[in-house]
């Protein structure tokens, strides 16, 4: 009989692509990780992974098993978490996902303010780039993010919460002084400091800049806005910085806030669910949430 430890076991080893890593994944040694592998294959009457001295690779019929196996195991954690929820509204368990250009920013103001709010909630927080997100909110892993929009993908729904707008920041003391309002022709390519590559804000900041197409001219990626904002601060360049992060960084780093002309540059924030995950209801209340709490004028927040 197929069990479901099994099946976990074996989303476990497609993960990782190895035995040992796959183990530490569901905290059990490697052979009754490997054990029970074999009993599935046995039950099923095919090979699932190739095994080699080091990483494995999936077979053909194992990977349209994963498929399978994914799509139980996210029905499960759906019946799990609806059934650990009580009556009334975000009660229990909530599984976000923020993005990293973010959650630094509203996450401060917004866990206590569900708390306060919907005292019987349980928030579970996952910081990570936006693909990675949205395939833990498809496989069932996440209950809602917290993203840039658009996002285009099957059984996701959106709801946008609020336009955060777009500055330039620069050091305080920098030689290079920009004119404000700024236009984008005022934009030195080789100044320019982005996030590493999977950040939407990178390809925003380029497209902003009227960079697009010229992703070669810049050679450094951050792996955050601080390291973004440190490094400008000891004037190394310039770089983008979203609404929702000055308050804060302008507090900690020797920066400089320049808005461009308009019409502003802006990218809109909201919330992604599946479309049979989560109730009205409940996306509605996250959303207020999300609106009241996030730093930067309510007059952007969307209707």
């Amino acid at each position: 009989m197929l069990t479901l430890r099994q099946m976990r076991y074996f989303e476990a080893l497609a993960t990782a692509l190895h035995f040992g890593r796959a183990a530490e994944l569901v905290h059990v040694s490697q052979p009754a990780l490997s054990a029970q592998i074999r009993e599935m294959e046995a039950h099923l009457g095919v090979t699932l992974v190739e095994r080699n001295r080091g990483n494995i690779l999936l077979t053909r019929k194992g990977e349209e098993v994963l498929e399978h196996v994914r799509e139980v195991l996210a029905g499960v954690e759906r019946l799990e978490h609806a059934a650990r929820r009580g009556d009334g509204l975000l009660e229990g368990p909530v599984r976000f996902g923020i993005i990293p250009t973010v959650a630094p920013y509203l996450v401060p103001g917004l866990v206590p303010y569900l708390r306060a709010t919907y005292p019987a909630i349980e928030v579970e927080l996952k910081e990570a780039v936006t693909d990675r997100l949205i395939a833990d909110l498809s496989e069932g892993r996440l209950d809602v993010v917290i993203a840039a929009l658009p996002i285009d993908q099957e059984g996701i729904a959106t709801r946008p919460v609020f336009r955060d707008r777009f500055f330039m920041a620069t050091a305080t003391n920098d030689q290079h002084v920009l004119m404000s309002p700024l236009s984008e022709t005022q934009v030195d390519a080789g100044r320019l400091l982005l996030l590493e590559e999977g950040h939407c804000l990178r390809d925003q900041a380029l497209a902003v800049c009227g960079m697009a197409g010229k992703r070669s001219l810049v050679n450094f990626g951050a792996t955050s806005m601080a390291t973004l904002l440190q490094m400008v601060s000891h004037g190394m360049g310039m770089t983008l910085i979203p609404e929702i992060a000055v308050p804060a960084e302008t507090s900690r780093n020797d920066i400089r806030i320049v808005p461009f002309a308009e019409p502003q540059p802006s990218r809109q924030i909201g919330l992604a669910w599946r479309r049979n995950g989560a109730g009205e209801d409940e996306i509605e209340a996250l959303a207020q949430a999300v609106a009241a709490t996030a730093p930067l004028g309510r007059e952007r927040q969307a209707s």
